[in-house]
């Protein structure tokens, strides 16, 4: 259930827990539009190399937390976005009873390892990040010994476990929203075009199982190298092209760097998107592959854009650089914690609390987290069309059960 309430003169989402209102992680609109944001660098400078030593500390307040996160070395660049979007996170939350350990794990699993010792050892209640994947299972080490969760920022969900929650954009939620999406509007015999990538790799179990769930048919998958979809394209071609189509949908989990291949092979055998439905993910949301004429009409699921949009324009007037889309994970993190600390007290970060079947809401949209450590999000639909992107299905205020 969705309801509103007033916060810094805007109006904040709230998100019923139980009986409990939780304030859903949102700053001031007001503030962005009334201060244009300069021209600036896609994020800030990497810093400087610092010797290891007690954390930069946001905030005073009682309960701490250990934001972990590369500010040299490997990801330094977007380790530092995301300690400026938790410094935002906190000036917007009118300053929490939070303090914020800034631990730099240099981009590595022997950093992380370090940096999560020295948060926990500092009083540490819980670890915003790590990163990567490999950061995130040696923090996690140090994590479960302390009896203490994380919220990690990767999206690979083998590091997801009980008390090691995922608070990125993971794809299989998108898989099923496209899926479920297609299904509702009439399409029932799906193709696939799946890269021989670690990305491919997630998606196909995913694909199988939405589409066997709504009840529709899988018509053919064909994998292919990355870079070289012709072949694959050439054996699918039956499936779809032609007035004999058998499929009326055409699954491509591509990443940006990789979709104009694919959208080059399709356009030399001479599909119709009119016909066949291209269909796919969150990383199709990227303006330079909307004229890619095999791509006009295909949809894909991603979160909502507006509440980044906002969010990147008051990051962009209090730091003066345009954020990477993942800051937004370290902001909501922040404001995930400081709003379970100010509501459920000692039990902020226990399992039952950070599991809550009706999520929060954040600055992309409702998530939640589930036992085993994934998350779910609530999932808005684009279409592709003349160049540009339009919603054709809103994300949902509120998520479904979980499963479903």
């Amino acid at each position: 259930m969705a309801q509103a309430s007033r916060s810094r003169g805007v109006l904040v989402p709230i998100v019923l827990i139980g009986t409990t209102a939780l304030s859903g992680c949102v700053g001031s609109e007001r503030t962005a539009r009334s201060r244009p944001p300069p021209a600036a660098a896609s994020v800030p400078a990497e810093p400087a190399a610092a010797p290891d030593g007690p954390a930069e500390r946001i905030g005073a307040g009682t309960v701490k937390v250990a934001l972990v996160v590369p500010l040299t070395g490997q990801g330094g660049a977007v380790g530092t976005a995301m300690r400026n979007a938790a410094q935002l996170a906190y000036e917007e939350g009118q300053q929490p009873d939070l303090t914020i350990l800034v631990e730099d794990d240099h981009g590595t699993p022997a950093g992380a390892a370090e940096a999560t010792e020295r948060g926990l050892k500092a009083g540490a209640d819980i670890v915003l990040g790590p990163l990567f994947a490999g950061n995130v299972r040696a923090a996690s080490v140090a994590a479960r010994a302390a009896g203490k969760p994380v919220i990690a920022f990767s999206t690979d969900v083998s590091v997801a476990a009980r008390g090691v929650y995922l608070l990125s954009f993971l794809p299989q939620p998108e898989v099923a929203r496209i899926v479920e999406e297609e299904v509702a509007t009439g399409r029932r015999s799906f193709a696939a075009l799946i890269p021989e990538t670690a990305y491919g790799n997630a998606v196909e179990a995913q694909f199988r199982e939405a589409v066997t769930n709504r009840g529709a048919r899988i018509a053919a998958i064909e994998r292919y190298p990355a870079g070289a979809p012709e072949a694959a394209v050439k054996r699918l071609s039956g499936v779809i092209t032609g007035s004999s189509a058998t499929a009326d949908a055409v699954f491509i989990p591509e990443t940006a760097d990789g979709l104009p291949a694919v959208a080059a092979a399709l356009a030399g055998a001479g599909f119709s998107p009119a016909r066949v439905r291209p269909v796919g993910t969150a990383p199709w949301n990227e303006p330079a592959l909307f004229a890619l004429p095999a791509l006009q009409g295909g949809r894909f699921a991603a979160p909502d854009r507006a509440g980044f949009s906002g969010f990147s324009a008051r990051y962009q007037a209090r730091f003066g650089a345009v954020p990477p889309r993942v800051a937004s994970l370290a902001y909501d993190a922040v404001m995930l914690s400081a709003t379970l600390s100010r509501q459920f007290g000692s039990q902020r970060f226990a399992e039952p609390t950070l599991t809550s079947g009706a999520g929060f809401a954040g600055i992309d949209g409702t998530f939640r987290f589930s036992p085993e450590g994934t998350s779910d999000r609530a999932l808005a639909v684009y279409e592709i069309r003349n160049n540009a992107v339009s919603v054709v299905s809103p994300a949902p205020r509120v998520l479904g059960k979980p499963g479903l």
